[in-house]
C-alpha cells in the first residue's frame, strides 16, 4: 500500500483463470478456518444458517462458494455451528452437490427425502443456544432468507427452536466487511490494474481532441475490460466540463482541448472490486499544464480527502465520521460533498456509509459503526466557481480506494494530486 500516486502506471499481468482459482480458494479457506471463528464469537452467534437457491445467491453465500462452485445449485443450504470451548466451527453443507471440500456433506437424501427437515434434524442433534438467519430491515448484505424458504424452515423446526432464531445481521456484515492480510497483499495489485486501464483511457491511444466522443471513451473501457478477462461491475462513465458547457456532458458530446475530463470506473477481479474517479484535461496547443485553477481545484479536493482521512476512528458511526470531516472542510474554507461507502466483496460494500451525495447530514445507513480492518472507496468532491467560467460551479470529484487498520486510512495505490494532462497535438 502507499499514498504515492503514479501517473501513468502500466496494467499488471492478469492470472490465468486457474491461478486465480487457486487464490480465491486459499484466501476462502483461510477466511473460514481463522476470520468465522473470530466473527461467531465476536457476535455470540453459536450457529449461523445461510441459504440461497440457484440464480438467486444471497451476497453471504456468494462468498463462501470455492471458485469452481460458480454457483448455488438448486437449493444450497450452509450450517455454521461453534460447539464451544474453543473448537473449531464445524461447517457443513445441506445440499446435492459438494463445495470443493470447504463445507462436510452432511445430507443423504436417499435416506431423508426433505431438506429442511434434515436441517431440523442437525439443528436439534447440536442444540445451539441461538440460531442465526439472514434478514435486516436496514441492509441487502443480511436480507438473504425469503420468506418463502423462512416459512419452510421454521415448519421443519421444532417448536423448541424457534424461539432461538435470531438475526444474522450484524455477522453478515462484518463477515462482509472483514479483510485479511491476504487479502490486502493483492488488493493494492487489483487497483493497479484499475489504474493502469484509467490512465490509458486517458490518453492518446483512446481520445483524439476534436473526434473521441465521451461515449466512445464508455465503451473503450468495456471493450477493455472483457479482453482482459475481468469485468466491469457498472458501466463506466466519461464526463465533460467546460465553460459554457452545460454542467457534467456526457454521451456524444466530442471532447475538444481545453476540457476537464473526469471518469468513474471499477473492475471486478478475485472476488474483489475497485471503484476509482479521476480527472483530466485534454491540453490546448501550446499548453503544457493544466490552467492553475484547475489545479487549485484538485489540491481542494485532495484536501476534503485530509479532512475524512483524519476524521476516521474505531467505533464511531459513519454519520460522526461525517460530521467530523465536514466541520473540518468547511472550517478550511472548502466546499465539500462526502459520500463515502465500504468496497470489498461488492463495489457499494456491506459496512457503514459516510455521507451520500444527495445527503450531507447523516442517514440511518451511517448508524453502523466503523470497525478496524476495513476498505473504503474515499468519494467525495469539492466544487468551486473559477475564473473564466462564469457563474459556473466546477465539479472535483475524486474516488481512491483506500485501507483502515484502526488508527490510519492509507491508500492501496496511491491518491491523484494532479491531472493527468492529454495532448491536443
Amino acid at each position: 500500500m502507499t499514498n504515492d500516486e503514479e501517473i501513468s502506471p502500466e496494467i499488471p499481468a492478469i492470472l490465468p483463470m486457474r491461478e486465480r482459482a487457486e487464490v480465491i480458494n486459499e484466501i476462502l479457506a483461510d477466511r473460514l478456518d481463522n476470520v468465522l471463528p473470530r466473527l461467531m464469537r465476536e457476535q455470540k452467534i453459536s450457529m449461523w444458517i445461510v441459504t440461497a437457491r440457484e440464480y438467486f445467491e444471497s451476497p453471504v453465500i456468494s462468498t463462501m462458494l470455492n471458485a469452481e462452485s460458480l454457483h448455488a445449485r438448486r437449493r444450497t443450504i450452509l450450517i455454521l455451528f461453534d460447539p464451544g470451548e474453543g473448537q473449531p466451527i464445524e461447517r457443513l453443507t445441506v445440499s446435492r452437490y459438494g463445495l470443493g471440500g470447504m463445507f462436510d456433506p452432511a445430507w443423504d437424501p436417499e435416506a431423508q427425502p426433505d431438506q429442511w427437515q434434515a436441517v431440523a434434524d442437525l439443528i436439534a442433534e447440536r442444540d445451539p443456544a441461538n440460531i442465526a438467519i439472514n434478514t435486516s430491515d436496514v441492509t441487502a448484505f443480511a436480507d438473504g432468507m425469503t420468506l418463502s424458504q423462512f416459512n419452510q424452515f421454521a415448519e421443519a423446526l421444532p417448536e423448541k427452536y424457534r424461539s432461538r432464531i435470531v438475526s444474522g445481521e450484524n455477522l453478515s456484515i462484518r463477515w462482509l466487511e472483514t479483510r485479511t492480510p491476504r487479502e490486502l497483499e493483492i488488493y493494492p495489485g487489483i487497483l493497479r490494474v484499475a489504474h493502469g486501464i484509467i490512465a490509458e483511457a486517458f490518453s492518446r491511444k483512446v481520445i483524439t481532441p476534436g473526434v473521441t466522443t465521451a461515449e466512445d471513451v464508455v465503451w473503450w473501457y468495456r471493450q477493455k475490460v472483457n479482453d482482459l478477462g475481468l469485468k466491469a461491475w457498472f458501466q463506466p462513465s466519461i464526463a465533460i466540463q467546460r465553460p459554457g458547457g452545460d454542467g457534467m456532458m456526457e454521451g456524444d458530446v466530442v471532447i475538444q482541448p481545453g476540457d476537464l475530463l473526469w471518469t468513474d470506473f471499477g473492475i471486478t477481479y478475485l472476488r474483489l472490486n475497485t471503484d476509482t474517479q479521476h480527472l483530466a484535461y485534454v491540453l490546448k496547443p501550446g499548453e503544457t499544464e493544466a490552467p492553475e485553477a484547475l489545479r487549485a481545484g484538485i489540491r481542494q479536493a485532495n484536501q476534503v480527502q485530509d479532512a475524512l482521512l483524519s476524521s476516521y476512528v474505531a467505533g464511531a458511526s459513519g454519520n460522526e465520521v461525517l460530521a467530523a470531516a465536514r466541520a473540518k472542510a468547511l472550517a478550511a474554507g472548502l466546499d465539500p460533498s462526502i459520500y463515502t461507502h465500504p468496497l470489498g466483496y461488492h463495489g457499494h460494500a456491506a459496512g457503514t456509509a459516510i455521507g451520500f451525495w444527495d445527503n450531507q447530514n447523516g442517514d440511518p445507513r451511517g448508524e453502523y459503526p466503523v470497525h478496524p480492518g476495513t476498505t473504503w472507496s474515499i468519494e467525495l468532491a469539492a466544487y468551486d466557481q473559477l475564473p473564466g467560467w462564469g457563474d459556473q460551479r466546477v465539479e472535483f470529484r475524486l474516488e481512491e480506494n483506500a485501507y483502515f487498520d484502526g488508527e490510519k486510512v492509507t491508500f492501496l495505490d496511491g491518491r491523484q494530486t494532479e491531472l493527468k494532462l492529454i495532448p491536443s497535438d
